[in-house]
């Protein structure tokens, strides 16, 4: 059951509303700035008296309470700090933890009255049995868990009562606040803050509507609907409408629960590559992502798949963003920090008319400190902390649609961190990148793999044997032959024109045959690539190009 007209996120309507109720305001605005204010005061005190020791629990717990006593707005923030644990003191990671789903619930008849209401018939025609009490209780609503009249167990989610107007004064206070104080923050760090309060709300106004959250799971499910590691539940539409959602019940535990993990006998660092690439998939190969990924919303199952729960908060890329964060993370690693500052400019990090060659040696000098000596160094908090140096000194800002996207690159890491206090995303990512990029699926890759491969006009053949090398070393599923056969079929099409030129340039270089450097690649892949077998998908890949693309293979006379 699905109502249309459902709200939507609207800053100019919302702030033409509040002005007409300044009292309204004033209440509000001083309730958040005394409740925060005697908090941070006590943090103080603490610190003159010498006290922050054995005070630390009482203010971790006194951080949660606050935070729920402020309400759902500010819940969200503390659900993010809470997957932080290289930000945030463990006794206030472990009260921010019960954030995620251990919130006090709202009253039961009040739920039930909402189900009856948006459902139009009474609880026990919709369910055979229903728990009397919820499950779980999080910050826009809470959960019951029920079995249909066809025997199927199944999570009933409800809406809180009352959110909107709760969610449009917060917004409304948090977009005055920074369109005030923006001036004295650092060059350009405030110029799209209030965007970034405006794709929050559209977000939050999108994670209360419950019919948008099931079509994203029907969404998402497909995305996913060929990778065993993953499991999304099915949506009930007939037992759905826009503040009742019901879904599959999925027995499992959480993520950040070690013992059970160890308990099922499941392998943590196995679980964590699952999670990790689950992300990267969904930021560069499908571009749909889950932009509110912590422990409340990730499950492990018996079976070693992870699940996800909740799909109200999601976000789409356009495919060239994808393509350029793929090819950005290569650059990054390569120490390519021209190509890098391109990249920069398409994203939205830099106005489309801003001078890179300044910005080269700032970037090299603040990326490079963040990597260290080795790529393994490399992890997003350290490369955000040293991005955000910068914002003093050059015209670099945060696109409003990149909120989303840091804060989901983040918690995943921060996630993996709880699992793994030693672990290093590059060590999935790049691996993940390189096999995309030399998979070459699409034209679009194809083009940024030349981009990658080649420097100033050159053929860089280390860049090559290292993508190659870093792809295998993550992936016992990566398999050289389909890469050979596709990268093939490719040199030989019209498309592949240019880099045929480009490789044979390279293998002549200084009128001298390179063959210390493809031997130096044959040793790499030799192994993968048995001489029959390269024959036959030499053989394939002929067979299935036209007459035509052999003609158009042939030197110009």
């Amino acid at each position: 059951m699905q109502k249309e007209n459902r709200p939507r996120y609207d800053a100019q309507a919302i702030a033409q509303y509040y002005r007409q109720f300044p009292f309204l305001i004033l209440r509000r605005l001083v309730a958040i700035v005394w409740i925060l204010g005697r908090f941070f005061l006590h943090l103080k005190l603490d610190q003159w008296r010498g006290l922050e020791e054995q005070n630390k629990y009482k203010r971790a717990r006194e951080l949660r309470e606050l935070l729920t006593k402020l309400g759902p707005t500010y819940i969200k923030v503390g659900q993010a700090l809470s997957t932080r644990p290289d930000l945030v003191r463990k006794d206030f990671l472990d009260e921010l933890t019960k954030l995620q789903d251990q919130l006090p619930p709202f009253d039961n008849a009040i739920a039930f009255n909402i189900i009856e209401k948006e459902l139009e018939r009474p609880v026990k025609d919709i369910y055979q049995e229903i728990s009397p009490e919820p499950v779980a209780a999080a910050s826009l609503g809470q959960v019951y868990r029920a079995v249909l009249h066809s025997g199927e167990e199944v999570a009933v989610k409800v809406q809180r009562p009352n959110l909107e107007p709760i969610l449009t004064l917060d917004l409304y206070i948090m977009r005055w606040g920074i369109s005030k104080i923006k001036r004295w923050l650092p060059l350009n760090l405030g110029h799209d803050l209030t965007l970034i309060i405006d794709e929050f709300g559209n977000k939050l106004f999108e994670e209360i509507d419950y019919i948008n959250e099931g079509k994203n799971a029907e969404q998402f499910a497909n995305n996913f609907k060929n990778d065993e590691t993953v499991k999304i539940p099915k949506i009930y539409w007939d037992y759905s409408s826009y503040r009742v959602l019901t879904l599959e019940w999925i027995n499992g535990f959480k993520l950040t629960d070690t013992q059970k993990i160890e308990a099922a006998n499941l392998d943590q660092n196995e679980i964590t590559e699952i999670g990790v690439v689950a992300g990267l998939r969904q930021l560069l190969e499908h571009g749909f992502f889950h932009a509110d990924p912590h422990p409340g919303n990730l499950f492990v199952i018996p079976d070693g798949r992870m699940a996800y729960i909740d799909f109200g908060m999601m976000d789409q890329l356009e495919e060239e963003t994808k393509e350029t964060l793929a090819t950005s993370i290569v650059h990054l690693l390569n120490k390519d920090y021209e190509k890098l500052a391109e990249n920069f400019i398409f994203l939205g990090f830099l106005a489309p008319d801003t001078e890179i060659e300044p910005i080269v040696p700032a970037l090299e000098q603040v990326l490079g400190n963040a990597m260290g000596e080795s790529v393994k160094n490399f992890n997003f908090k350290t490369i955000t902390d040293e991005f955000s140096e910068l914002m003093y000194d050059y015209p670099f800002r945060i696109p409003a649609n990149f909120a989303l996207i840091i804060r989901s690159l983040i918690t995943q890491e921060g996630l993996a961190l709880t699992l793994d206090p030693n672990f290093k995303i590059v060590e999935v990512a790049y691996p993940y990148v390189a096999q995309r990029l030399l998979r070459g699926e699409s034209p679009e890759m194809r083009r940024r793999l030349i981009e990658v491969l080649f420097k100033d006009g050159k053929f860089q053949w280390q860049r090559l044997e290292n993508m190659i090398a870093i792809a295998r070393t993550n992936n016992h599923n990566f398999d050289l032959l389909p890469t050979a056969r596709l990268g093939l079929q490719y040199l030989l099409s019209e498309e592949g024109k240019y880099l045929r030129q480009q490789l044979l340039l390279a293998l002549t270089e200084n009128e001298e045959l390179q063959t210390e450097q493809v031997e130096r690649l044959w040793n790499l892949v030799k192994e993968d690539l048995k001489p029959d077998k390269l024959f036959d998908v030499a053989l394939s890949s002929l067979r299935e190009i036209s007459l035509e693309e052999v003609a158009a293979l042939k030197p110009n006379q």
